[in-house]
């Protein structure tokens, strides 16, 4: 399943013909439904999304081209969003003090 930031750096030909590959997916998988041939219906779900991605770039693209903005292939040399900060273990340092005042009272 491609992600949308893989879909941006394809050329507007590409997209068309992905969208071409992904609706014709779609189709066969909604006669395999009505036949009750497909086994995995996470599948049709997955075609629906992958259609609605290409078509939110190519649309993407079209508003950045009436925008007057380039609206070309985009290739990202850095991640999308920056890598999540570890975060730190939290120890607790105090002792059980209960335990050492029964022994000292015996």
């Amino acid at each position: 399943m491609p992600t949308a930031t893989e879909l941006r750096e394809l050329d507007d030909d590409e997209l068309e013909t992905r969208l071409d590959e992904y609706r014709r997916e779609m189709l066969n998988l909604r006669f395999q439904l009505a036949t009750g041939q497909l086994d995995n219906y996470a599948r049709l779900n997955d075609a629906k999304r992958n259609v609605a991605r290409v078509l939110t770039v190519l649309r993407d693209r079209e508003i950045a081209l009436a925008e007057g903005r380039d609206a070309g292939p985009v290739f990202l040399e850095r991640p999308v969003r920056p890598a999540r900060p570890v975060r730190e273990a939290v120890v607790d340092d105090t002792e059980d003090t209960e335990d050492t005042e029964d022994t000292e009272e015996t």
